[in-house]
């Protein structure tokens, strides 16, 4: 693999997760949260894809890879840089999505004291835009693996995400009502004008 431009696609996870770090201590109370054993399923789903994409996690433990070793891109620098680049642009654009929702966000599916529903910015692309600049970040680091492991590790990874938006949607329709059927029936999920 093109270690240059795979090593910047690891740095670029590893400053988001410094921004999620930080940004964790403005939030409001909470006031219903998500059940432990549901937060726990979308979190190992999501952790299994996040050690395919990154050899190095998944070399310190017994994760046999097998055939998903193997190259899906060739090795050029190019394809590697524009898989950088793609994560640098999905991962800007899930902290977009995080400093929108200020002190509603949380890690876990929550409804917070006072919530409000936010359908401005990255919210009028996609109803879930944190989970979305996540996945073309993952798309992105895949990319510049170039290995079946980085695409395996997107699928499950879009699995754990599609399943924690079920669970928020659900919360989010009971807590809005019509003012959030409405913003759904506009506003695709996930995927622009897809899904």
């Amino acid at each position: 693999m093109s270690q240059i431009p795979y090593r910047s696609a690891t740095w670029i996870w590893v400053a988001v997760g410094v921004v999620w770090l930080v940004s964790a201590w403005a939030t409001k109370r909470s006031v219903r949260r998500e059940s432990g054993l549901t937060r726990l399923a979308h979190i190992a789903i999501q952790t299994a894809g996040f050690l395919l994409l990154f050899p190095s996690l998944s070399a310190r433990l017994p994760l046999p890879v097998g055939p998903l070793a193997r190259r899906f891109l060739p090795d050029a620098p190019a394809i590697a840089w524009a898989g950088t680049a793609l994560t640098a642009a999905g991962c800007a654009f899930a902290i977009w999505a995080r400093l929108m929702l200020g002190a509603n966000w949380s890690g876990r599916v929550t409804l917070k004291q006072d919530h409000q529903l936010i359908e401005r910015g990255p919210y009028a692309i996609v109803r879930h835009p944190i989970y979305s600049g996540f996945l073309a970040g993952m798309l992105g680091t895949a990319i510049a693996l170039g290995e079946w492991r980085g695409l395996a590790g997107l699928a499950l990874a879009f699995l754990g995400w599609w399943t924690k938006s079920r669970t928020e949607e659900a919360f989010l329709a009971e807590h809005f009502g019509a003012g959030y059927a409405s913003y759904r029936r506009r506003v695709k999920a996930l995927i622009p004008f897809v899904a």
